[in-house]
């Protein structure tokens, strides 16, 4: 992959949260990198820091008590890691934005949703207050809001409605790489299709690369080119969109699919990932998955390195290092 052809590129991130009686590991030197017109899913349970590898690309880690203790970043070409604050804040909305959770918070209440979406045209863009407000309208039209709302509040919105607004905010500079947090996970299901199938049409539309953060694998299938599973801070299988679905490796990512409920057979039996995620503050030794994998064995001990399995497809897995070692899984 070359790297002219890359707007994302994470290497070797390790981010930790340091507090007075305990460090909580976060992230544990993840690789990732994402071409340029690209959708890549991040995938994983609600822990595995998805989120944290999201704020740390917009150099937002709270600090205290985060800290990005190792790895580089680079959006675009331009680093992140040792970018000042003046230089976050020309990159944060014009080339890299971030479309939030839950759209009821991320709106302010008390300003209007045109002068909202203004806000960020006006600082990048440097035109005028009116021209700015003229945009904002327009930006409202493309994600199927009338332009004559933008003069009402975000209590004046339904809740499908608010996450459009985020967008046409995250949208409002055309940013090179969109980070988009669970989009949709605050939305009635009809309203959710909605709303990604507008995201894709508009990512289409200006050219642009995103990084998807989200737990749905079904939202994975709809929109997404490839997919990095992430589990205890590590990615720990990473490919294409076919190499995921259809030639699953690593136990982790085999247990997300047998978790979910058969369409063909209404009468399987799901079959849930045992235990829990692991405490961040006390990891195990080892592979993080150990205590939960049914291929568990003693060479488990030993953290196992990201292998190539194919040219696009890698996994982090003890199964794939020893060649005295081989299980054999079904595809999903």
């Amino acid at each position: 992959m070359s790297k002219e052809n890359l707007i994302l590129e994470i290497e070797n991130l390790v981010v930790n949260y340091e507090l007075e009686a305990e460090t909580v590991r976060a992230v544990n030197g993840i690789s990732l990198s994402l071409e340029k017109g690209k959708i890549v899913g991040l995938v994983g349970e609600t822990g595995a820091g998805k989120t944290t590898t999201a704020l740390s690309i917009l150099k937002l880690i709270p600090d205290p008590p985060g800290i990005i203790k190792n790895g580089n970043i680079s959006v675009d070409g331009q680093d992140i890691i040792h970018a000042s604050i003046e230089e976050m804040e020309v990159i944060r909305g014009k080339d890299v934005s971030m479309i939030f959770q839950d759209p009821m918070t991320s709106l302010n209440p008390v300003f209007t949703v045109g002068d909202q979406i203004a806000e960020s045209i006006e600082i990048h863009e440097k035109i005028s207050r009116n021209e700015a407000f003229k945009r904002a309208g327009e930006m409202l039209e493309m994600v199927g809001i009338p332009a004559s709302r933008a003069t009402e509040y975000p209590h004046q919105f339904s809740g499908g409605m608010k996450q459009r607004v985020v967008i046409a905010i995250a949208l409002a500079c055309n940013p090179k790489l969109i980070i988009a947090d669970e989009p949709t996970t605050a939305l009635d299901v009809t309203i959710q299709a909605q709303v990604l199938s507008l995201i894709k049409d508009l990512i289409e539309k200006n050219n642009a690369s995103m990084l998807l953060i989200t737990h749905d694998l079904g939202i994975v299938a709809e929109i997404c080119d490839e997919v990095a599973v992430m589990y205890a801070g590590r990615i720990v299988e990473k490919g294409t969109l076919e190499d995921i679905f259809n030639n699953t490796k690593h136990p982790y990512t085999e247990g997300l699919f047998n978790s979910l409920p058969n369409i063909d057979d209404r009468n399987a039996i799901l079959k849930p990932i045992k235990g829990l995620m692991p405490d961040p503050t006390n990891l195990p030794r080892g592979c993080s998955f150990a205590p939960r994998c049914d291929y568990c064995t003693d060479i488990c001990e030993i953290q196992p390195e990201n292998r190539m399995i194919s040219h696009t497809h890698s996994v982090a897995c003890s199964a794939y290092e020893n060649p005295e070692f081989s299980i054999v899984r079904g595809s999903k």
